[in-house]
């Protein structure tokens, strides 16, 4: 029983990490299309900024959905820190007056946190 616990824990944070990860790459996209279509003047290190942060954390938690499905734990802290992060970006959501927008997020990070926290490592 506590196998498949396990597994299903494994699983569940491999979909999270992944749905995450592709979320943040379209994230990124999409404010690249954005800002080329409506300004027109967007400065390139702007688009090199986000393009390198979207990149960096959407290919990141991809990786670390890898890590995970591979039964390796290198994705546990990038995943960790990720949310973590998430829940703090959150924060400034919600006292902007989007709690609708800050609550399924914050629930988000806190399931994949507690997820990838509670999976124990296997001895080789």
């Amino acid at each position: 029983m506590a196998t498949f616990n396990s597994d299903f824990r494994r699983s569940t944070v491999v979909a999270l990490l992944r749905i995450e990860g592709i979320s943040i790459l379209a994230l990124g996209l999409f404010l690249i299309v954005k800002g080329l279509i409506d300004g027109g003047k967007i400065e390139w290190f702007v688009i090199s900024g986000i393009l390198a942060l979207a990149l960096s954390g959407g290919v990141g938690l991809l990786v670390a959905a890898k890590g995970f499905k591979a039964k390796k734990m290198y994705g546990r802290a990038p995943a960790v820190l990720a949310n973590l992060i998430a829940i703090g970006v959150s924060k400034y959501i919600f006292e902007a007056g989007f709690w609708w927008a800050a609550l399924p997020l914050t629930l988000y990070a806190a399931l994949t946190i507690y997820c990838a926290i509670s999976l124990v490592p296997e001895k080789n």
